[in-house]
């Protein structure tokens, strides 16, 4: 009987336990979440994949951009103006050309 108390307290106690720390994961990530996600966001953001594969992506778009009628240029450039607006184009990795060509969709939409 004792034995059998003994098991019940202890599965109990595990149960508690780790109620307990359920818990106390769920205030922390209630109180620093969003600082976190953020934290999380800025490192993605600087990272060498992210910016490759946003000049890639910026690049891809300005051959499909060249090769557009003159309507689909007008809906084209607003999509790459508003996927670049966010960007750092003042990162080295983005080439020269890309900037000149920003520049220039900004300077027409005016």
């Amino acid at each position: 009987m004792k034995t059998g108390l003994s098991i019940v307290a202890v599965i109990v106690g595990f149960l508690g336990l780790t109620w307990l720390l359920q818990g106390n994961n769920f205030f922390m990530y209630k109180v620093f979440g969003l600082r976190y996600e953020q934290t999380r966001r800025q490192i993605f953001e600087q990272s060498r994949a992210f910016n490759q594969g946003m000049v890639q992506e910026l690049e891809n778009m300005r051959f499909e951009y060249i090769k557009a009628n003159p309507e689909q240029k007008q809906a084209l450039a607003s999509i790459i103006l508003h996927r670049a607006s966010g960007y750092n184009l003042n990162d080295p990795i983005v080439p020269g050309e890309l900037r000149v060509f920003l520049s220039q969709l900004r300077n027409e939409g005016r």
